[in-house]
């Protein structure tokens, strides 16, 4: 909107807003073609007031204005992608988190009670636990709650811990593509090998069981690591969104279950 159009709003609600203490306090009431005007007007005026509200939001001027936007953009994609991603993520970790439990609690009575262990809950543990780890992390690490030391962000004022952050943030999506690179690699190995336990029981049926290959578990690691990338990602168009609007600041995520230990 031009400055033109936003100063004939303007000059259009000062006689109005002039207008009606002078109304309400002789007793008067607008007559029904007053009304008419007055909703008139408001009906025409109101989208364009509710826009313009909404952008002065910050005090995002000249060459700023289509940085702002495009990081803004960007942001709200991979916001979006993320949300839907890590909420299927975690309710598959939490079948997970169950079934190991489920898994090792009958390992424990096989053992202990009858004296008969089964051979494969130990593995079954360990490939559910893989699972629920690579899928829980990036909701973690997008939360905020992997354990971190504050005393130097603490002494700095915002700025500077905008820059730190960011800073730190470009850190660890380097080191997340060099893990998921040697994550792709430990698949390639776990091809090769086959669980010494699992087993798909395909005898059921009349077939030949089939042992479970060893990539199937290695492959959470890329699957997580992928996952984080995403979430790095989205947690730097944030930290640059904050540099570039001084008056946005990023609260906890709708989705964020809280924590705490002491």
């Amino acid at each position: 909107m031009r400055f033109g159009e936003y100063s004939s709003i303007i000059a259009w609600q000062l006689p109005l807003k002039t207008r009606l203490p002078r109304m309400l306090c002789s007793g008067d009431s607008p007559d029904r073609k007053g009304q008419a005007e007055i909703a008139g007007k408001f009906r025409e005026n109101a989208g364009t007031l509710l826009k313009l509200g909404r952008r002065s939001a910050g005090p995002v001027r000249g060459g700023k204005r289509a940085k702002h936007l495009e990081v803004f953009g960007l942001l709200k994609l991979f916001e979006r992608i993320n949300t839907q991603i890590l909420s299927v993520c975690r309710t598959i970790a939490i079948v997970a988190l169950g079934l190991m439990v489920a898994v090792i609690l009958l390992q424990v009575f096989f053992r202990y009670v009858l004296n008969n262990a089964l051979p494969w809950p130990d593995e079954a543990a360990r490939f559910l636990m893989l699972w629920m780890t690579g899928l829980m992390a990036p909701s973690a690490y997008r939360w905020g709650s992997f354990v971190s030391i504050d005393t130097i962000k603490d002494m700095l004022g915002r700025r500077a811990v905008l820059v730190l952050s960011l800073a730190t943030l470009l850190l660890g999506l380097c080191v997340l593509l060099v893990a998921l690179s040697f994550a792709n690699k430990h698949i390639t190995s776990g091809w090769l090998f086959d669980s010494s336990s699992l087993k798909i029981p395909l005898q059921l049926i009349g077939y030949k069981a089939v042992r479970i290959k060893l990539a199937w578990m290695y492959m959470s690691l890329p699957v997580g690591f992928t996952l984080m990338v995403l979430v790095s990602i989205e947690l730097i168009l944030k930290q640059l969104h904050m540099l570039f609007n001084s008056a946005i600041d990023y609260g906890p995520l709708p989705d964020q279950i809280k924590v705490s230990a002491e």
